[in-house]
Parts: structure tokens; C-alpha cells; sequence
């Protein structure tokens, strides 16, 4: 790669590298085409919002179109699985052989038991280890049925008000001495000790104590394959690591020949690109991207690249928000030329475009391209009609298409 690069060589740097620079092929997706896209992204976030699709389901429609949701199911809940839950960036499905490593550096202890009174974390942290070694995988609410504890008044508010034995087993998963097996139709976490759900070959091969040193290396190589360029606080962002020891694995990487700095015209930073990254002459995406996509996971990086000012609001009050609840941002060429708001309204089969606001270099086309993007989006979802209420600048002419 060359050691200068203009911003838009470096914008598809970041596309190629995101598995998002070419036309989605017409073929069937398979299980392989999945697992591929999986290995490329190293990870996917896991969220419980599902007003469209739970969370990790959209990266892949994102990349290849409309797919079978259930080869990601079997991906998680099957041995050998190809992706297992664990802390990265937030809660996600990792590649296993990033278990160890990202074990050894996470850090959620507020997630989990560390203020529970200690000896009744230790108590309930041995009846629930006893009774996993001997279960199915279950429910935080069936194992605390199953070992009869019974809850004292949580009267502090912590947290999402979590049971103690639900606070033990999120403690327990942090820990990485349990694992999540697969998820219920209520998106619970089922439970099992780690070495069921671990894959045999992981546990075979890898060092369950890696240097932590070693581990940093081997997770920023792999944030850095998956971005293809970015500052050091962008591959640390990626599985969401101490900037410090990041920025150490960097220059040991560069050093190795493993990264590379590169310049990189109008982004005033230091830059590093992973060596086997590629610039692709074109970038020639259409696609709608996750508010949890890795491709957005790092606002500054996004807005430094595409010129795209991103937050979620979500948690901003209805009144409040400027383009909605749950706001795609719309990846056009190479470029993002526009953002939705939607909903699926599963009860009457219809995908709810509750907003369409186009950027100020949006081409002329934005709105026929969308409207395709929209309709597969439908298809994939098993919804009927695509319906645009008449909000944003972006929505007459997107009704107009989709008409």
C-alpha cells in the first residue's frame, strides 16, 4: 500500500476491509458466505432493542442481502460454534479463538456480583457452578428456581434490577467461567460453564492464560484487519481496550510489518493501515448499516472518513430528537447519502419509514436506490409494503419511488 492516500482511497480502504465495497452477489447466500462475512468482521454487537431485527442479525443483510437468519442461530447455539458470546465491543458475538485473549482484558465487573455481600456471592457462585455441572443450559430465572433462592428486597435500584443470582452468573460470564450456550425466544441468556460452549479446537490449541501483552497484539491485528485503517483509538474502540496498551501493540505491530503508517489527505491523524489491506479502485455499496455496525462504531472515525455526523438517539427524548428512534445510516457508492428511522410494524406486515433525510451531496438517485434497499429489507423481514410517513426532507421523494 502505498504510504499517502487521499481520503476517499482511504474510505475504501475502510469498506473493502468492512466487507462493503462490492455488489452483494444474486446467488443464495450459503452458510460459508456468512462465515466468511463473520471472520472479516471478527465480531458482531449484540443488542436487545428489536424494532426491526435483533441487532446482529442486520451486519450480515447489510453485506449480503437477504439471508437465512438461522444460519446465524446455528453459528451460536451448535457445536463446534463458530461464534460465542462474550464482552467486546458491549456485549457481541466474537470469534472464539478471541475468547482467551479478550478474557484476560475485559473488564465488566459493574455488571456483575463485585458489590453483592461477599460471602453470598461466594454461596450462590458454588450452588450455581454445582448445578450447571450437571444441566441443559438455563435461564438466570431457572437456575434461580432450580437452586431456590430466595430474593431480598432490591431497594438500592441497581442496575437493570438484576436478581443477586442473575448479578453471580453475569459475574461468573465475565470471569469467563461461564458462557452464554444460546439465547430463548425472549432473548435471555442460557447458561452453561464455558467449556461446553467453547469449541474443543479452541480449547485444544489456544493458551487459556495468554500474555496479556500477547493478547493485546493479536486483538489489535485483528481490529486493525477489520477496519483496514484507523487511528489507534479506532482499533482500540473496535473490542473496546485500554488506548495505552492499544497504542503499544501498534508500534510493536508496525515494528513486526504487520501495520504501516500512512498519511492520509484532510484526516489530520496518525494513521495506521493494516499491511494486507487493499485500495479498491471503486467502492459500489448499497446498503442500509446497523446504528450498531462495526462500520459506525467509532463516530469520530466515521465522520472523519464519510463526513457523516452519527449519534443514536435512543435515549434522547422523544421530543427531542432530531432524525428519530432508531435511525440506519444509508451507504450509497461510497458514500452515505442519507438516513431512515424505521420500524417494522410486524402486527400489520409493513415496514415503517417514520423518517428519510437525505445528506446535502446526496445524488439525485438516493431515493430510487433506497427505495430497493428498503423493499429487500421487507422481503428479508417476511413484511409486505414499505410505508414512508411524510417526515424529513428525503421522504416525497422516496413515497414517489416506492409508488
Amino acid at each position: 500500500m502505498n504510504a499517502r492516500l487521499s481520503l476517499p482511497q482511504a474510505r475504501r480502504v475502510a469498506l473493502h476491509s468492512q466487507g462493503l465495497a462490492r455488489v452483494r452477489s444474486t446467488e443464495p447466500v450459503t452458510p460459508r458466505a456468512v462465515g466468511r462475512t463473520f471472520a472479516k468482521l471478527q465480531l458482531v454487537q449484540i443488542d436487545s432493542v428489536n424494532i426491526i431485527s435483533r441487532s446482529h442479525f442486520l451486519p450480515f443483510f447489510s453485506r449480503l442481502g437477504n439471508y437465512d437468519r438461522s444460519i446465524l442461530n446455528s453459528m451460536a447455539g451448535t457445536a463446534p460454534r463458530k461464534m460465542m458470546e462474550y464482552w467486546a465491543h458491549e456485549a457481541s458475538f466474537i470469534r472464539p479463538v478471541h475468547f482467551h485473549d479478550l478474557r484476560v482484558w475485559q473488564n465488566r465487573s459493574w455488571v456483575g456480583s463485585d458489590s453483592l455481600e461477599p460471602a453470598l456471592r461466594e454461596a450462590l457462585e458454588a450452588q450455581i457452578l454445582e448445578l450447571l455441572a450437571g444441566s441443559r443450559a438455563l435461564t438466570a430465572r431457572e437456575v434461580k428456581a432450580r437452586i431456590g433462592h430466595e430474593e431480598q428486597n432490591n431497594k438500592d435500584g441497581w442496575g437493570w434490577n438484576w436478581s443477586a443470582v442473575k448479578r453471580t452468573l453475569e459475574g461468573l460470564f465475565e470471569q469467563g467461567v461461564v458462557g452464554a450456550a444460546s439465547r430463548n425466544d425472549q432473548f435471555e441468556r442460557k447458561y452453561s460453564l464455558v467449556k461446553r460452549v467453547l469449541p474443543a479446537a479452541v480449547q485444544a490449541a489456544g493458551d487459556d492464560n495468554p500474555d496479556k501483552y500477547e493478547a493485546m497484539e493479536r486483538l489489535i491485528a485483528a481490529a486493525a484487519q477489520a477496519h483496514g485503517i484507523g487511528t489507534v483509538r479506532c482499533f482500540a474502540d473496535y473490542f473496546r481496550l485500554p488506548v495505552k496498551a492499544s497504542a503499544a501493540a501498534v508500534a510493536a505491530l508496525v515494528h513486526k510489518g504487520e501495520l504501516q503508517p500512512v498519511t492520509v489527505q484532510g484526516w489530520n491523524a496518525e494513521v495506521f493501515a493494516h499491511t494486507k489491506a487493499s485500495v479498491p479502485r471503486a467502492a459500489q455499496a448499497r446498503a442500509l448499516l446497523s446504528p450498531f455496525d462495526s462500520l459506525v462504531f467509532e463516530r469520530r472515525r466515521l465522520e472523519q472518513l464519510f463526513g457523516f455526523h452519527y449519534r443514536l438517539e435512543i435515549y434522547t427524548p422523544a421530543g427531542q430528537r432530531r432524525y428519530g428512534y432508531y435511525v440506519l445510516p444509508f451507504l450509497l457508492g461510497e458514500n452515505i447519502v442519507a438516513r431512515v428511522d424505521l420500524k417494522a410494524d410486524r402486527q400489520h406486515g409493513l415496514l415503517m419509514v417514520r423518517g428519510a433525510f437525505g445528506e446535502p451531496d446526496a445524488p439525485a438517485h438516493t431515493a430510487v436506490e433506497l427505495a430497493a434497499e428498503l423493499v429487500l429489507m421487507a422481503e428479508w423481514l417476511g413484511l409486505g409494503d414499505v410505508v414512508v410517513l411524510p417526515h424529513g426532507d428525503l421522504a416525497p421523494a422516496l413515497a414517489a419511488a416506492l409508488g
